[in-house]
């Protein structure tokens, strides 16, 4: 039996790999894009906060080595890689300073027997914040600033040899090049047939596609997406409707509560909020049931 593949974003949590943070408690804010100086302690104190919910769920972590470099969004280990079924597929993020998470993912696998399909070249970028099953056989792509042609057809050249199809969407400017927004920046599954959203950014063809597969979608409020950076809507499905989010933002857990969900919650102003990634982005499931 193997101990990994993918095939959905809210199948119960088995694996999923983190790494520690690490360069992130001393990066300069204004070179990584972080909309403040992290605090390191508090910083810490909420990713510890987010293991022992994680941990508590039942979910093996497989923690990334964290030897000292200079990677500072190397906490965020959704991005640098993707797995299917199959295993995994290393790809090339398009914020130049993350270009080297790559090989550390790579290693990762290699170090843990997982198969790596294939790596994505220059000049593609793609990026896993950008990249969501939206059934077991398709996988939804953002194509934005951190995403590009190049990399979307190198991925899908790796995936429909697994039978898996891409379908492409693309994302709007909003506060350009330099920022992070990711396909789900805009949507967050949270079963099979459930999604939190943000309409006004979401892709109308993505959001009527959904609704085709029978998704009930609920619209995250306004203001806290804005107040949140985003981040309100960033949830990790630890199984079909139990989820943790980011503490402060009761709208929205009101709402993913009334539609059925288990939510819990942990303090995030620190390590998620200013650095532009959530609880999803912080990890890299490597087997959901």
């Amino acid at each position: 039996m193997t101990s990994w593949g993918v095939d959905s974003m809210a199948g119960e949590l088995r694996r999923v790999a983190m790494r520690a943070p690490g360069a992130i408690l001393a990066a300069d804010a204004a070179v990584w894009h972080y909309a403040k100086q992290p605090d390191p302690h508090k910083l810490s104190q909420q990713f510890t906060a987010l293991v022992a919910l994680i941990e508590a769920s039942g979910a093996e972590i497989v923690w990334m080595p964290d030897d000292v470099d200079d990677l500072a969004d190397s906490v965020f280990t959704y991005d640098p890689s993707f797995v299917i079924p199959g295993g995994a597929i290393v790809l090339r993020p398009g914020k130049d300073l993350r270009v080297g998470e790559a090989a550390l993912h790579r290693s990762f696998y290699d170090a843990i027997g997982i198969p790596v399909l294939g790596t994505i070249e220059a000049p593609g970028t793609i990026e896993g914040g950008d990249c969501f099953w939206l059934t077991p056989e398709i996988i939804a792509v953002g194509r934005g600033f951190r995403t590009n042609d190049a990399g979307i057809e190198q991925f899908r050249s790796l995936v429909e040899p697994q039978g898996i199809e891409v379908e492409v969407y693309d994302l709007p400017y909003l506060h350009g090049p330099e920022a992070c927004l990711h396909l789900m920046s805009v949507v967050s599954p949270l079963a099979a047939d459930l999604a939190l959203v943000h309409a006004p950014l979401m892709p109308t063809a993505l959001y009527q596609r959904m609704e085709h597969f029978g998704y009930e979608l609920i619209h995250g409020p306004a203001d806290e997406f804005d107040a949140s950076l985003g981040l309100n809507l960033n949830v990790l499905a630890l199984a079909p409707r139990r989820v943790i989010a980011v503490a402060g933002f009761d709208a929205t857990t009101d709402l993913m509560r009334a539609a059925g969900c288990d939510v819990q919650v942990f303090d995030a102003d620190e390590l998620c909020i200013p650095c532009e990634g959530g609880p999803t982005c912080l990890t890299r499931p490597l087997q959901r049931a």
